[in-house]
This record gives structure tokens, C-alpha cells and sequence, in this order.
């Protein structure tokens, strides 16, 4: 039996947001991971079930390996039919926020949902929510903006409405959140939602070969060549960095989604706590900043603190403005600053 996370009055507005609804969007953060697109996915196969004229729109694009999801086909890129996304956004009824807490994630998109006239609802699992939604369900504890989609479906009294195509689409969000299911994830709770959609007739382990084990040939090379060329291990801080130029993505023909995963893998090393990547990005000019941790080491303080970000304790990033050279700085900076802790962890 799953406990009743998310506060009853929240649950009552929006399922009226809901029933009084006829048009809704979805939106989501710029450079859509597999919780965004889960999240909305699942969403939206469950207000289809109550015959709803739904649409997802993105900021950008997202990775290919998520592509194969019912639904992901007719996504929306905002960076590409704006015009289209924002008729839609200035006619919806309710306007779903997932799975980002500030609306500077949203990027060029954020101002049509701002000024739009449609209710806001926020779902979201990251610190300090804005104050920008109507109804902000906002619950950090929980692993996954996924999750809280189940549970608001669930809580709403509407679980037989879950369909197979949806139950697929959050379990993804649920996995990729957690690195499959190796952080953030040591809540029983979890496995009871896993239970409950296996019961829909998912097959989670295909599910994981669809979004781990389908990779470019270019992708493994790149990841053999950033371990052997770029990986620094700094075992007097027990914390690893993994830096990728604009020069280097392009010779082995990057292409988004090549670098999911590779921030963890540093964390296989024994006794190696913090993991960061660093990886430049030419068009936004500037590094993007990938961080994880285990055990209590709270890598999102360093994201807050020293790369304009956040997150979670073990799962974290941000952005920083500059070049790689110092951006690396910045880094060993951290880890000075955070020497003790990290020695702790």
C-alpha cells in the first residue's frame, strides 16, 4: 500500500483542473533526460484515458534512446514549431509543469507559459519549487517526478486507467532517475509502484536494453576515450572528473544522449565518492556540469555553491560560464572547500 505523499487538497484541484478541462499541455525542462520525458509521456496516455486533447511540448531536443516510447513521436519541439507551441499553450485549459522547479529551465519557452491565461500545475521532485503554478506538488524526497505522476494518477482514484503504454513511460522515468535504481532508490515504496506496473504487462527488462544497450558504435568509443584520455582520478579527495571539449564530441560525431551515464562511472573505482563531467557546450557557450555522489556526500551543495545549480544529494548539476580550463578550477576549488566531508563520506 503506498502512503499518501502528496496533500489530499492538491489532489482534489487537480483532478477538477482536470475534469473541467478539455485542452492540456505538458511542458518540460530544456534538454528533456528520461524523467521529463516519462513523467509527460505518462501523464499524457493517462489524460488520454479521459479524453483529453493533450500535447507535449519541449524546449529542444531529447535523446534518441528515449524515442521508442508510445507518444515521443509526436512531442513538440518549442526550438522549432514556437508558432505551433504557443496557439497551443495560449488555448490550453491547464498547463502541466514537470519536473523542473524554476522556469529559467524552460529557456526560450518559459515566457508563452508564463503570460498564458491557462491554470499552472507544478510536478516536480527537485528543491525550492518558484511560485509560478497554481497548485505546486513538490515532494524532493521522492525519487523521480515519475513517481509522482503514479502517485498522483493513483491517489486521484484512477490506477485502472493506467494503460501498458503509460506504465512503460513512467518506469522509464523512475529507472533513468535512479541510475537503475542504484541511488535515490532505497525506499520500499518504489519497488511496490514497480510491482504495481509490472501488473500492467511491462517488461522491465526490455525496457532497460531499449534505454541502456542500444547505443551508437561512436558512442562506445567515445566513452572508451574519455576513461583513458580525459578521466582524473584524485584519490586524496576521493572524487574523479571527466572533461569533453567541443573539439572532441565532434570527432566522434556527439550526438545528445552519447554522454548519458558517463558522470557514474567513476563512481565504480573503490573508495571514489564524487564524480563530476564537464562537458563544453559551443552553442549555449558554456559547461555543462554533470555531478553524483554515494553515500552522504551532498555533491548539490557543490552544484548550488560553484556551477549555478542544484539538485539532489547524490544526483546533481549546473551550468558554468567560462572556459573548461576553468571550469576545472572551479572544480578543484570544490574540492578543497569540501576536503573534509569528502573525506567522511
Amino acid at each position: 500500500m503506498l502512503s499518501k505523499v502528496i496533500l489530499q487538497s492538491k489532489i482534489d484541484k487537480v483532478a477538477k483542473y482536470f475534469d473541467l478541462a478539455d485542452k492540456i499541455v505538458i511542458v518540460t525542462h530544456t534538454s528533456p533526460d528520461g524523467d521529463a520525458i516519462g513523467s509527460s509521456l505518462g501523464l499524457l496516455h493517462f489524460l488520454e484515458t479521459q479524453e483529453k486533447n493533450v500535447h507535449i511540448i519541449v524546449p529542444n531536443s531529447f535523446p534518441d534512446f528515449l524515442r521508442w516510447m508510445s507518444g515521443a513521436k509526436d512531442i513538440i519541439r518549442y526550438d522549432k514549431y514556437s508558432e505551433f507551441a504557443e496557439q497551443l499553450i495560449n488555448e490550453a485549459d491547464v498547463i502541466c509543469c514537470l519536473d523542473f522547479n524554476a522556469t529559467s529551465r524552460l529557456e526560450a519557452l518559459a515566457k508563452p507559459v508564463l503570460e498564458a491565461p491557462g491554470r499552472k500545475v507544478l510536478i516536480d521532485h527537485h528543491l525550492d519549487p518558484e511560485d509560478f503554478c497554481r497548485v505546486v506538488i513538490s515532494y524532493p524526497q521522492i525519487s523521480s517526478t515519475s513517481e509522482l505522476v503514479f502517485r498522483l494518477i493513483c491517489q486521484m482514484g484512477n490506477f485502472d486507467d493506467i494503460t501498458r503504454e503509460g506504465a512503460e513511460c513512467i518506469y522509464t522515468g523512475m529507472m533513468t532517475d535512479t541510475g537503475g535504481f542504484t541511488y535515490n532508490s532505497n525506499s520500499s515504496e518504489i519497488y511496490f509502484i514497480i510491482a504495481e506496473l509490472l501488473l500492467k504487462g511491462i517488461d522491465k527488462d526490455e525496457i532497460y536494453r531499449k534505454v541502456y544497450h542500444t547505443y551508437s558504435e561512436n558512442r562506445l568509443r567515445l566513452m572508451g576515450y574519455v576513461l583513458y584520455e580525459s578521466m582524473v582520478v584524485y584519490p586524496q579527495f576521493r572524487s574523479a572528473l571527466i572533461c569533453l571539449d567541443a573539439e572532441e564530441q565532434k570527432k566522434f560525431r556527439y550526438v545528445k544522449g552519447d554522454t548519458e551515464g558517463f558522470v557514474n562511472i567513476p563512481l565504480q573505482i573503490k573508495d571514489i565518492c564524487f564524480s563530476a563531467f564537464l562537458r563544453e557546450d559551443s552553442e549555449k557557450k558554456m559547461i555543462k556540469v554533470s555531478l553524483r555522489s554515494v553515500g552522504t556526500f551532498p555533491c548539490n551543495k557543490i552544484a548550488a555553491e560553484f556551477f549555478n545549480g542544484g539538485g539532489h544529494l547524490n544526483a546533481s548539476g549546473g551550468e558554468f560560464y567560462g572556459t573548461m580550463e576553468e571550469a576545472i578550477a572551479q572544480f578543484k576549488r570544490a574540492l578543497l572547500k569540501y576536503e573534509g566531508l569528502l573525506l567522511k563520506s
